[in-house]
């Protein structure tokens, strides 16, 4: 061993407890452990053993693209966990390396590009259209969660998935029951299982379409043997699943433009600024609690002076990378004019979330429809009283109740 690589005296290991945190505050922990140094140690609620933690913008943007650390072999080794229950599907594309989660990723990715976007945006904007008719047709107060923030996502990804109208009532069950840990293992896994079924019998009868629809994708691609009906299966659960991630992402984004009218204010005065508006509060927004997945060196790397071995499990945190002073001047401070900015909160590397750019659409859509049809629009109760999701991995508030 050289004299570069001599490990040093371990940082100690700092036990980080789920905490349900209101709003937009920050995790105070995060914020302990951020200050404490860019390689720290940590023990989460769940699961066994202790696991590194990068929070400096570049060290995340690092581990979440370099092959040496990897999803894979999580699959094989227990390791300190947010969730209290653990229910990867083998091959599942969010625990896959390259080539296979390359491959895999290919077969839908059609579907994510501007152009495939952009097919389901006019669909979106009149869907929108119709429920913020009905919003303002049955008259204030309303629960906003409920009226908009929760059936719109669940509408665009559905019409990207190709899943029939009539069973999108059905699939938001099961996300919720999948994304709480609330209810048990149990009950997650049999969620898991019942739309797994789904997908499968969907993409089954697919596998010769033409269509450009995410299922239809993934028929063609079994069909001509090009990933397996298994792994198309775990592929589509998980961007079910993910896309209505904007429901929680857009609660908070409301939230601050509600308790924060300035900024408000100004996306609707000066529509131009929007898009680089939206970016700045998606860098802002703590979009889920703790950290996501986690990552097992493969070999000896050394990050910022600290040896993490082979076999080590390392977490990222893209939310710290989002506060970086070094890369985000005055971090705390929501700069619209903020330029450039290289957030994470869709990660980084072969990871990045594929419907990143479905989310910002819907943002914008939002935003437009929200913001411009009701400028009056205000919160129907003191921020505090804002009930927010308890034991959920993602943040949100549970309800928005608003007036006009």
């Amino acid at each position: 061993m050289t004299e570069k690589t001599m490990p040093g005296p371990l940082p100690p290991v700092r036990h980080w407890p789920a905490l349900d945190l209101k709003g937009v505050d920050f995790d105070p922990v995060l914020t302990e452990l951020m200050r404490e140094g860019p390689v720290t140690r940590i023990q989460l609620p769940n699961g066994e053993g202790w696991a590194w933690l990068v929070t400096r913008h570049d060290d995340v943007r690092m581990v979440a693209n370099d092959p040496r650390f990897s999803r894979e072999a999580v699959m094989d080794q227990s390791v300190t966990r947010l969730a209290p229950h653990f229910i990867p599907v083998r091959g599942a594309v969010g625990f896959l390396d390259p080539p296979d989660h390359t491959r895999l990723r290919r077969s839908v990715a059609a579907a994510f590009t501007a152009r495939g976007v952009e097919r389901v945006r006019d669909k979106a904007r009149r869907t929108l259209d119709v429920m913020v008719d009905e919003l303002l047709r049955i008259g204030p107060p309303a629960d906003l969660t409920e009226a908009i923030l929760t059936p719109f996502p669940i509408a665009v990804i559905c019409e990207l998935m190709g899943v029939p109208a009539d069973d999108r009532r059905g699939m938001h069950t099961w996300t919720q029951l999948i994304l709480s840990s609330a209810h048990g293992a149990e009950v997650s896994e049999k969620a898991k299982d019942e739309m797994g079924a789904y997908f499968r019998k969907l993409i089954g009868a697919r596998n010769d379409s033409r269509d450009e629809d995410v299922t239809s994708l993934l028929g063609a691609a079994v069909g001509r043997d090009e990933i397996g009906l298994e792994e198309a299966v775990g592929l589509a659960v998980l961007l079910q699943i993910g896309g209505e991630a904007v429901t929680n992402n857009s609660g908070q984004m409301f939230y601050l433009l509600l308790t924060r009218p300035a900024l408000a204010d100004r996306l609707r005065s000066d529509p131009r600024i929007r898009p680089q508006a939206i970016d700045e509060l998606l860098r802002y927004i703590p979009h889920r609690n703790m950290v996501g997945l986690s990552r097992i060196a493969r070999e000896d790397v050394e990050i910022r002076g600290v040896l993490i071995r082979a076999g080590d499990p390392i977490y990222v945190s893209y939310l710290a990378a989002n506060r970086d002073p070094e890369v985000f001047p005055d971090p705390e401070h929501i700069d619209f004019g903020r330029s450039p900015n290289p957030h994470v909160a869709f990660g980084f590397g072969p990871h990045y979330c594929p419907g990143g750019m479905l989310a910002r659409l819907e943002s914008e859509l939002l935003v437009e429809a929200l913001v411009d049809r009701l400028p009056g629009l205000r919160l129907a109760v003191p921020p505090s009283q804002v009930p927010f999701r308890k034991g959920a991995l993602i943040r949100g508030p549970e309800a928005l109740p608003v007036t006009w």
